[in-house]
């Protein structure tokens, strides 16, 4: 597998893997029709916003590494008690 290619599917590196799976789940499904996968666009974009948003504030607390790992992730959501996005 190329690097890029296992950087993006690492779970660690990437925060919202699921999202992005089940975009492009729906896109096969739909036969590649953006309007009907417009929700799961939309919560990927969520996504993104959220984990890069912690990421910034990590890295203004001088915290490393910036983006948290997958279990500290599930640690994050855990408290908040609800999906953020």
């Amino acid at each position: 597998m190329p690097v890029v290619t296992h950087r993006l599917r690492d779970p660690d590196i990437n925060p919202c893997l699921l999202e992005s799976d089940a975009s492009s789940r729906c896109m096969d499904e739909n036969n590649y029709d953006k309007e009907r996968c417009s929700g799961y666009f939309l919560k990927y974009k969520n996504c993104r916003r959220f984990w890069n948003s912690i990421m910034i504030q990590r890295r203004q607390n001088g915290v490393t590494p910036s983006m948290p790992t997958a279990a500290e992730r599930d640690e994050i959501l855990g408290a908040m008690g609800k999906m953020p996005y």
